[in-house]
């Protein structure tokens, strides 16, 4: 990657003046291609000193997860909040990784997620009586009927739509050279202000049929 393809999302994290974390300045500046003139002795000696770097990271989190006091963790995980949009993207990254580099590792991905939360909720509830069932699924979205999704829209049957419908027809929209940002923000904050009224008014009438409801059985 070179300086000019840097994505806008990696501004934070590719900050020159940033503390080094497991990667120092100089990888970097090396991963991004700040610096470019490398042997190919020094980039090869580059990489395999990044490498031993990630292995001895992933150990350390055994010695945080077990010895990092609990306010330090909340700290570690509490950003300011201009960092906060591009804190969550690194965490985001940091279960990609993760994922991408367990695949075909002698136990699955899954299974060390399990095991993980399972070992968070234990230590939450100071008991290893404390049992969870973590599901974790891979499953592609397949092809969908647009005619289908656009059917529903326009009936108003918004609860007929999957969520697969939902995020493949919002990337197909994305994709549509009539699709124009601007526009859509515009007219969806023109909107907001009455969706929330509807959105309070059923609320309301919800309350109200309850507190019906409750008051005559009670009698």
């Amino acid at each position: 990657m070179s300086e000019d393809e840097l994505p806008p999302s990696l501004e934070t994290a590719a900050d020159a003046d940033r503390p080094r974390g497991i990667l120092t300045p100089s990888d970097r500046d090396f991963l991004l291609g700040r610096k470019t003139d490398y042997t190919e002795h020094s980039r090869k000696q580059k990489r395999n000193r990044i490498r031993r770097r990630v292995r001895n990271a992933v150990l350390d989190f055994s010695i945080l997860y077990e010895c990092l006091e609990d306010r330090d963790r909340k700290t570690v995980f509490d950003p300011d909040d201009e960092d906060r949009e591009a804190y969550t993207r690194g965490i985001t990254d940091m279960l990609a990784f993760l994922h991408l580099g367990t695949m075909g590792y002698v136990t699955p991905f899954k299974d060390m997620l399990s095991q993980g939360v399972a070992k968070s909720e234990q230590r939450l509830a100071g008991s290893d009586y404390r049992m969870v069932r973590v599901e974790f699924n891979v499953d592609p979205v397949g092809q969908i009927d647009v005619d289908e999704v656009i059917a529903k829209i326009e009936a108003d049957e918004f609860e007929r739509i999957t969520d697969e419908e939902l995020r493949a027809f919002v990337r197909l929209l994305s994709m549509s050279e009539e699709f124009a940002p601007d526009d859509v923000r515009d007219g969806l904050k023109a909107n907001v202000d009455e969706f929330v009224a509807e959105i309070r008014e059923s609320e309301e009438r919800r309350d109200r049929a309850v507190e019906e409801l409750t008051t005559r059985d009670g009698r």
